[in-house]
């Protein structure tokens, strides 16, 4: 006997994929991915991994005044996160400190220590409360390795706020592999299972090894099909009306 699938608001899309469908109202989010970090009954927190910016790491580097000493990350660019907070710096990187319970992601949500401006100014979106996540901000301890970083459950990957994983990089240490980002986006209480309801995205979830080769090795410009792949889709078999997997 087949079962019932949970209602879209009783499902955890921590770790998931969020893929954007044709009939997505936002134009700032066509064709996108994005990387959900944190999503929970206050709301959800997610980074954009298909949306370049013209900015290279090294161009960041430069502007913040620190050395960049890791030749291959020099050309890789700055990607946009989201519209919220468009002018501060979010670092998705390989997990290292496995096995830390973290502080909620809005602890993360940059105050003191954050990254450097980046050369871009909020956008509209970013000022919406629309995009806007709500709640409380959990401060609890954390021995994550950087000052300001979510653990992200059941993930081989972490999300750093503080300029400290900038300094590592800068001397050739630090995470091995990483996505830099300005702004992020999120959700309030019930918004995206809202979207999700109307369907807006697609969602999915695969195993580590999968997640970090779209997110890290993946060529940009394929990220959005290469998610579609992972649910068996292609970009032509998807309508404005078309139902969510």
């Amino acid at each position: 006997m087949a079962h019932d699938r949970p209602p879209v608001d009783s499902i955890n899309l921590t770790n998931h994929f969020l893929i954007a469908m044709p009939g997505l109202g936002d134009a700032f989010f066509a064709k996108s991915v994005v990387y959900l970090c944190e999503h929970s009954e206050r709301g959800a927190l997610g980074l954009m991994i298909n949306k370049p910016t013209d900015i290279s790491l090294k161009n960041l580097f430069d502007k913040v005044e620190l050395p960049l000493g890791r030749a291959d990350l020099r050309d890789a660019p700055v990607f946009q996160g989201g519209p919220v907070q468009t002018e501060r710096g979010f670092v998705l990187h390989d997990a290292l400190s496995a096995g830390v319970v973290a502080p909620a992601a809005w602890a993360a949500v940059p105050r003191a220590n954050e990254l450097a401006d980046g050369d871009r100014e909020g956008s509209g979106e970013g000022d919406d409360a629309q995009h806007e996540a709500q709640g409380d901000r959990d401060d609890g301890p954390s021995d994550a390795v950087y000052a300001s970083t979510l653990v992200i459950p059941g993930a081989a990957l972490e999300m750093t706020t503080s300029r400290d994983v900038l300094e590592a990089l800068s001397h050739g240490a630090g995470p091995q592999r990483v996505l830099i980002s300005l702004g992020y986006s999120a959700w309030a209480q019930g918004q995206l299972e809202s979207e999700i309801g109307e369907n807006s995205w697609l969602t999915v979830q695969v195993d580590s090894a999968r997640m970090l080769a779209l997110i890290f090795d993946t060529p940009v410009e394929q990220r959005y099909e290469k998610a579609l792949a992972l649910l068996g889709l292609e970009a032509w078999m998807l309508s404005p009306d078309a139902g969510h997997a």
